[in-house]
């Protein structure tokens, strides 16, 4: 079939596997180009098949020669519904990490749920043994409690008032106001509840008894702060109290892993297009300016730069990893400088439906959305008829 984007809102309904299957090349391409890092063996991550939990991956097999677990909630084809982005990139993957003689495998289900994480620890335990770094990189809008059965929503809203800023539809480059009106105390404890660290802890808790963590190991869960335009939606808003829930899981979680070794970070990362970002008003048009100042000062990064910088200079580098004065990874670092953040203001102020195409990169955020999806890719032909049934090697 001939596989063209459908786009509804801030989701492209369809995704084209050879156009994911050269992004993920690119990413181990570039890991690859790197020096070797001398870090973990055995690796699981959890949310594993886009954004930075797919990049962390390609860098635990392809920067440190790891094995790695990935667990994620994809779909495969079906008739003439292709599937999803991240099951072909996963199948790129696997057959990748196949050829170069890393052990990799793929669980597919709720990551929330008792039954994935027993299933997960089942294959760890008569694959690998052990495993010495857990990443967490779960980005989901719902999730069912796996004790109580509950069903949580998250919502993107502000907390205390209502809230209004520029945002921008990034497909017509419409530049508009968005007003967003404050959560409720039952939509900020849903939100919690799905993006807090609840289940992050659920799963490094079942590892443990189930003896399948290693002494020493090191978990990740990832986060962001960003600039003071987009707090009152992001880091002040309902996600931000779910990030700030998870970071008080990582104080626990690494209070209890320091009696064998181990270690529990969040990793504050760069804001970067992703199909959560796309979804938050203001972010986007925030994305495209801060895309243009950072590729104009030649400190541009993506996910696969971001994870590789992570790993090989923070996580596995010489001495002791560097954090803040939160006890907070921070590779958003380049972002955050002054310089760059105030000229992002002084473009903030100016933006306009008008002059958005001068003054951000709209057109690169444009991109890079439909890339996620395999589209708009160097190098495919997207007229050719292609299979949309792409089958993952070593899926349990």
């Amino acid at each position: 079939m001939n596989i063209q984007p459908k786009t509804r809102g801030f989701i492209c309904t369809t995704a084209h596997p050879e156009g994911c299957a050269s992004q993920v090349q690119r990413q181990i391409d570039y890991v690859t180009s790197k020096p070797a890092i001398q870090g973990p063996r055995n690796v699981l991550v959890v949310g594993a098949s886009t954004g930075y939990g797919l990049a962390s991956r390609i860098v635990s097999s392809f920067g440190a020669g790891a094995n790695t677990v990935g667990v994620y909630f994809d779909k495969a084809a079906e008739g003439v519904r292709t599937a999803s982005a991240g099951w072909y990139n996963s199948a790129a993957f696997e057959k990748a990490a196949a050829e170069a003689g890393r052990k990799s495998y793929s669980i597919v289900g709720d990551a929330f749920s008792d039954e994935i994480k027993t299933k997960t620890i089942d294959l760890i335990r008569t694959e690998l043994g052990q495993i010495d770094l857990v990443i967490y990189s779960v980005a989901s809008p719902r999730r069912v409690h796996p004790k109580t059965g509950e069903v949580f929503s998250s919502v993107i809203k502000p907390l205390g008032g209502t809230y209004s800023n520029k945002t921008v539809n990034f497909h017509s480059g419409e530049v508009s106001t968005a007003t967003i009106e404050p959560a409720t105390e039952d939509e900020l404890r849903q939100t919690i509840a799905v993006m807090g660290g609840e289940d992050w802890q659920m799963w490094i808790d079942e590892l443990q008894s189930a003896g399948v963590l290693a002494e020493g190991a090191t978990t990740v869960a990832y986060s962001y702060i960003g600039p003071e335009i987009t707090h009152a939606v992001y880091r002040e808003g309902t996600i931000g109290a779910a990030k700030n829930d998870l970071e008080a899981t990582a104080k626990r979680l690494n209070a209890g892993l320091a009696t064998n070794g181990g270690r529990a970070f969040v990793s504050v990362n760069k804001a970067l297009v992703t199909q959560s970002s796309s979804a938050i008003p203001v972010v986007p048009l925030y994305i495209s300016a801060l895309y243009k100042v950072m590729k104009e000062q030649g400190i541009h990064e993506g996910c696969i730069e971001q994870m590789y910088r992570l790993f090989a200079e923070r996580l596995y580098g010489e001495g002791e990893t560097l954090v803040d004065e939160k006890g907070l990874i921070r590779v958003d670092d380049w972002e955050m400088r002054p310089e760059i953040q105030a000229e992002v203001a002084k473009l903030w102020a100016e933006l306009t439906t008008e002059n958005v195409y001068e003054l951000s990169d709209l057109v690169g955020y444009r991109r890079e959305f439909f890339q996620l999806f395999g589209f708009e890719t160097d190098g495919i032909d997207y007229e050719a008829d292609t299979n949309p049934d792409v089958a993952i090697s070593n899926l349990r």
